[in-house]
């Protein structure tokens, strides 16, 4: 099963408090541990959580750059318990933009958790779908007219795979959960979403517990999912031999 989480809250949050935005995402990064365990103890394959957009470059730089230091720390101090835990780390989005210091922590976060194959654990750092949409379709020039549709499928998310600089293949999104209040997807995984069932709260990030994972689950396995096609029909009862003769 693939998780995705939208994890949105964390400045309203701390506004909310009194504190300073950056405090929101320091408490954020708690959250997200909390999550990770979670998922681990669930038996979740793939989480995929949505950190910073593409978007995102466009928030004050002072914020911007502590985010950036925020990410390394966590990747640093995270690696560890990840390899211990049988988690596989991959920072999925573009890295042209990123600090050199954040794509060496990147780097050495992926080399050193590769083993682990528990659970696949995929952070959204300068992510943006659509730019990845674009990037997979610009390598497409060698695709041959007449491949079928699931040929195509499969090659085409193999390249938005390489487009991302995904470490590992994932399969597409089960479930999407967002979190602090917002209703849309920002971006996050168009592709991959085409059939995730959503689910919003209006909990704020930095106060995700477990719970709330686990109440996301109960609502996702409540429902019907069909994939574009009818339920099947009921079958009817077989009457024994003879049961009309008389």
């Amino acid at each position: 099963m693939h998780i995705a989480i939208v994890m949105d809250g964390n400045g309203r949050w701390a506004e909310a408090q009194g504190q300073p935005r950056l405090y929101g995402h320091r408490e954020g990064a708690n959250a997200v541990r909390r999550a990770v365990e979670a998922a681990r103890r669930e038996g979740i394959e793939v989480l995929t959580l949505f950190a910073f957009s593409g978007d995102n470059w466009g928030r004050p730089p002072a914020e911007v750059d502590a985010l950036m230091l925020l990410f390394g720390d966590y990747l640093r101090a995270e690696t560890r318990r990840c390899t211990a835990n049988g988690i596989r780390l991959s920072i999925i989005g573009r890295r042209d933009r990123l600090p050199a210091s954040l794509v060496s922590a990147v780097e050495q976060a992926e080399q050193a958790t590769a083993g682990g194959s528990r659970m696949l654990l995929r952070i959204a750092i300068d992510y943006s779908a659509r730019d990845a949409i674009v990037r997979a379709a610009r390598a497409w020039r060698q695709f041959e007219e007449g491949t079928g549709r699931l040929d195509y499928s499969a090659s085409f998310s193999l390249l938005m795979q390489a487009a991302i600089h995904s470490a590992a293949p994932a399969p597409d999104v089960d479930l999407l959960i967002r979190t602090g209040g917002e209703q849309r997807l920002s971006d996050f995984l168009l592709w991959e979403c085409a059939y995730a069932e959503l689910v919003f709260t209006n909990r704020m990030w930095p106060e995700f517990r477990a719970t709330d994972l686990q109440d996301a689950l109960r609502e996702f396995h409540s429902r019907d999912r069909r994939f574009g096609r009818l339920p099947a029909s009921p079958t009817l009862p077989e009457h024994p031999a003879g049961a009309f003769l008389n």
